[in-house]
């Protein structure tokens, strides 16, 4: 089973809200998920994110695949260069 972590959209028309998942990569975008990992608002200014740190680092050592979208945002929020400097330690 292949697990990414990706966006799951929610909210009304015109007003998205995100819930970043991990989740089968087969399963449906707004379908079933495996875990939370956080969320991502992209309607405020400026947007507001709060992912839940050890969860994200959990499902990226256990080689979960983040998508473009999620991996800019783990970027801004300092979690891919944690997980890389995790890697290199090992």
């Amino acid at each position: 089973m292949a697990v990414k972590l990706r966006l799951k959209r929610m909210g009304a028309k015109k007003k998205p809200f995100y819930r970043i998942v991990a989740a089968d990569s087969r399963a449906p975008r707004d379908g079933r998920f495996i875990e939370e990992v956080g969320y991502y608002d992209p309607t405020k200014m400026p947007a507001v994110v709060k992912v839940d740190e050890d969860k994200a680092m959990k499902w990226l050592s256990t080689g979960a695949i983040p998508t473009d979208t999620v991996r800019n945002i783990f970027s801004k929020e300092g979690i891919m260069k944690k997980f890389h400097e995790s890697k290199m330690k090992k």
